[in-house]
């Protein structure tokens, strides 16, 4: 179970959980997208309008539905959805005063996972939970729920700065919330090769991450930019433009890592 995460906005987090899904579905992974942003855009970017969001996050966060009532299959082939709904919103104030408010969405999984699906099996190799960019009571719910982070990173000025203030995020929540939670991969985004500053930005990440930044990197590429307007991830809108061909050497790679930390 993976959350996709950082307090930065505009780094590509949402283009990446919606993408990421979508390769991992394609290479016979089947995926669930959570998307726990009261915004929504990853249930519009996987095509939910949202007059078919009955049942969303925030249902399952008040104890008003299960998740597998939720769950809803996306036009993509293993890929379903937890969609998301502006109500999402004013979640974190209704949680407040109750019991387990930072655990909501772990025991709605975890309830899930013994009652919600075929005994003995997970229908899901993989679970991705879409944030929003903030620190928030949602978010914690996220991590707190999660296995391992996944950070875009933009490759630009201020990428090390907002970079260190989620490190800080994510070792309070394994101090007092979930120790296992570690770092699965920090991934580039919007990285231009005609630009220096994004080269300085990559190696300055890669000197100080070392082994946890990816070796993908998505490039900055119009057509990721225009798939969302057409209810469509970019590997479904053109599958050949060069960003859609990073998600699935990406996805490759996330395997792999994912196998070799299960196996420690």
């Amino acid at each position: 179970m993976l959350v996709v995460a950082n307090q930065k906005g505009g780094v590509g987090k949402t283009t990446t959980a919606i993408n990421l899904g979508t390769a991992l579905a394609a290479v016979g992974e089947p995926t669930l997208v959570i998307d726990i942003d009261p915004q929504g855009n990853a249930s519009t970017g996987l095509g939910v309008p949202r007059a078919e969001r009955k049942l969303t996050t925030y249902d399952v966060l008040m104890g008003q539905a299960k998740l597998a009532e939720a769950i809803i299959p996306t036009r993509i082939p293993r890929l379903s959805l937890v969609a998301s709904t502006v109500d999402l919103s004013g979640a974190e104030l209704e949680m407040i005063d109750m019991e387990r408010r930072n655990s909501r969405l772990k025991d709605a999984l975890a309830e899930y996972s013994v009652h919600g699906s075929s005994p003995g099996q997970s229908p899901f190799s993989y679970v991705l939970i879409d944030c929003p960019p903030s620190l928030t009571l949602l978010t914690v719910n996220a991590m707190v729920a999660a296995d391992a982070v996944v950070v875009p990173l933009q490759c630009e000025f201020f990428a090390l700065e907002g970079l260190s203030q989620l490190l800080k995020t994510i070792e309070l929540v394994r101090a007092n919330l979930n120790p296992a939670l570690e770092i699965q991969g920090i991934v580039l985004t919007m990285f231009d090769k005609r630009n220096k500053l994004s080269d300085q930005v990559a190696a300055d990440v890669r000197e100080n991450m070392g082994e946890k930044v990816y070796s993908t990197v998505i490039p900055r590429n119009v057509r990721i930019s225009e798939a969302p307007s057409h209810g469509l991830p970019a590997l479904v809108y053109d599958l050949r433009c060069p960003g859609s061909q990073a998600y699935i050497k990406l996805a490759g790679e996330l395997i792999q890592r994912e196998r070799l930390r299960k196996a420690a």
